[in-house]
């Protein structure tokens, strides 16, 4: 598949240069992998709850 890829690159005038600028742009711009395993539970599951928050406040002295 290069081999045909690097054929029609020179039929079709496509210089060495061009093809580097081109591999450099797609590592400059390609997207970073992103870690979904953790978006599979919901948002509101991840979030700690307020009234926990409150609680510990509470004991730690913060609120009186």
């Amino acid at each position: 598949m290069n081999l045909i890829q690097k054929w029609f690159e020179q039929i079709a005038g496509v210089s060495q240069e061009e093809r580097h600028r081109w591999a450099l742009a797609q590592e400059v711009f390609k997207t970073p992998h992103l870690n979904i395993s953790a978006l599979q539970k919901p948002a509101c599951w991840r979030r700690k709850s307020r009234a926990t928050a409150l609680k510990r406040q509470v004991q730690a002295g913060f609120l009186s």
